[in-house]
């Protein structure tokens, strides 16, 4: 099997994280974002939605979706605290990394893709028609990604990490959401002191350089 990759996007990076916190390694194509190479003929025929990343099964068969790729390679062994070993963490790390992608990531995509010249008529990423930019939506974002993390720095009051007693995909998913968001110049408000701990515990993991 091969992972289709990019080095700076957040999706595929979240693969990378997990792989490296499960010790798994996988042959890796990688895709140059910057010259629309997710975009090209040879790259459609591996995902029609021109969106990385995609993991390549040896029969063929694609999965796309980073979360999907993730618990695809955990379903293949024993469960971990990643995506949680009893049915309640396994409930609270779901529901925190939903939230997550719904309210941060989210967030952040809004901002970054409604104000850049880079993403004018491309509002959606991968293969779509023209999409126009709004710019409320940036203005949408900004206003979600504040909230959020005061949200996420109350519940981390007293807490290691998001989820669970134990680092998790939810740890995962809001540590490449806080590093995205600096390419839409947004960040972690000074005076919200949990999330800046808990950030600094996260990106200490070596998984974080991956």
């Amino acid at each position: 099997m091969k992972l289709y990759d990019a080095v700076w996007a957040p999706s595929p990076r979240r693969v990378r994280l997990y792989l490296a916190e499960k010790g798994i390694e996988i042959e890796r194509v990688m895709i140059d974002l910057r010259t629309d190479e997710h975009l090209g003929d040879a790259y459609l025929r591996v995902n029609p939605r021109g969106a990385v990343p995609a993991l390549e099964l040896d029969s063929g068969e694609v999965i796309c979706e980073s979360s999907a790729i993730c618990r695809y390679f955990e379903a293949l062994q024993p469960p971990s605290p990643l995506f949680g070993e009893t049915a309640l963490d396994i409930a609270r790390i779901e529901s925190w990394t939903r939230r997550i992608e719904q309210e941060g990531y989210a967030a952040v995509v809004y901002v970054l893709r409604n104000q850049r010249e880079a993403f004018r008529d491309r509002g959606v990423a991968g293969k779509w028609p023209a999409v126009p930019q709004i710019p409320e939506l940036a203005q949408r974002g900004a206003i979600l990604w504040h909230a959020f993390m005061s949200a996420l720095d109350r519940h981390l009051a007293g807490r290691t990490w998001i989820a669970t007693d134990s680092y998790s995909f939810a740890d995962i998913s809001a540590l490449i959401t806080v590093d995205f968001a600096k390419a839409a110049k947004l960040a972690v408000p000074p005076n919200h002191t949990n999330v800046l701990r808990w950030y600094e515990s996260a990106a200490a993991r070596p998984s974080s350089a991956a």
